[in-house]
């Protein structure tokens, strides 16, 4: 009788031990939880002297860099697939080189990037900001941070650690930069391993001119039930509208995790239980802004499986990345270089401009 009470304790005790530790994590991390400021400024790194000017060629490019670890091989487990830890120190530093390669030869004169880890456990504690500053030396840089925690506990193996965030790099002279909070459609606990989403708005001033021209670096939310979206798109457009109503010129571009109802997509069909992109009413932008999304190419693919070994004529694609360009900027051009998903889920967008 007695060796039967301790088994039963002690199978009383396991749950009730596992149920305290996991308290005490949360209450951790809800301690050390990142809250950032609804406005925060951020630095401006390596200074440029060169202005901006109007009647000026100019390319700009943005990239999801998929942390450097979405390379062709990988899949994630919030797409569908169960990849968690998708890429080791080898693999990082072949997908980072590729990315790279390709950025330097696009030369652009303006760089956006989204999902760029600093010091995450996925990417091997790599700075992977570090790689854009030595490919592009001369340009003026900013980050801004989107997702720190000291440690994310889910799934198994856990995400652990992540620090990373969106990228600004330009050739021109910027005068300053803000961090600016997005609402999140996550409340406590989730919120503790979800990330903070933001717009990374930089201020280049246009020579023998008093506007500026506004950039807006951004990553809209991806796994919500869709209100998350619709309230980041919303504050997103009140900031555009009024840098418009100033008379500046305003180019936001990056990773809308959304199409435009303007955007053909039929040539990439949708298959059940894969991640579905939200959709954007192109009428509520039209007015004041032209929508720049190619959709001659996919410019992300799922990851529900890895890629290179796919049946890439039947797989689930995406056109969500694009610009937001102001009425008085003349597009040139834009298209989506198609790299055949080898470094990241995510192709890059270049567009070519002059300011009017």
């Amino acid at each position: 009788m007695k060796k039967f009470l301790k088994v039963l304790l002690t199978i009383i005790a396991i749950p009730v031990v596992l149920g305290l530790l996991y308290l005490l994590l949360l209450g951790f991390l809800t301690i050390v939880e990142y809250r950032p400021e609804p406005v925060e400024d951020v630095a401006i790194d390596n200074p440029s002297g060169t202005l901006i000017r109007e009647g000026e060629s100019v390319r700009i490019m943005t990239w999801n860099l998929g942390f450097g670890c979405l390379g062709d091989n990988a899949d994630f487990f919030l797409d569908g697939g169960k990849g968690v830890k998708t890429a080791d120190a080898e693999r990082i530093e072949y997908n980072m080189s590729g990315i790279m390669n390709e950025i330097k030869d696009i030369d652009p004169d303006i760089v956006f990037v989204q999902e760029i880890d600093k010091h995450s456990k996925r990417s091997e504690y790599r700075d992977e900001t570090e790689d854009l500053r030595n490919t592009l030396p001369e340009f003026c840089n900013s980050y801004a941070m989107n997702y720190k925690a000291l440690y994310v506990p889910y799934p198994i193996p856990t995400i652990g650690q992540v620090d990373a965030g969106v990228m600004t790099l330009s050739g021109f002279n910027t005068e300053s930069a803000e961090r600016i909070s997005l609402p999140s459609p996550y409340g406590w606990p989730l919120r503790l391993g979800n990330l903070k989403r933001c717009l990374l708005v930089s201020r280049l001033p246009v020579e023998g001119s008093d506007k500026q021209l506004v950039l807006v670096n951004l990553h809209l939310e991806a796994y919500d039930n869709g209100e998350g979206k619709i309230a980041q798109t919303a504050q997103l457009k009140k900031l555009l509208e009024d840098e418009v109503a100033k008379g500046n010129y305003v180019i936001a571009g990056g990773d809308f995790n959304q199409t435009f109802s303007n955007i053909d997509v039929s040539a990439y069909p949708t298959y059940e239980g894969n991640w579905q992109a939200g959709e954007i009413e192109a009428e509520s932008f039209s007015e004041n802004f032209a929508i720049c999304m190619d959709n001659s190419a996919p410019g992300c693919r799922s990851l529900v499986k890895p890629y290179a070994d796919a049946d890439k004529e039947n797989f689930q694609y995406y056109v969500i990345d694009g610009f937001l360009v102001s009425k008085n900027i003349e597009v040139e051009k834009y298209n989506t270089v198609d790299c055949d998903f080898k470094w990241t889920d995510h192709n890059p967008l270049v567009m070519e401009f002059v300011l009017k």
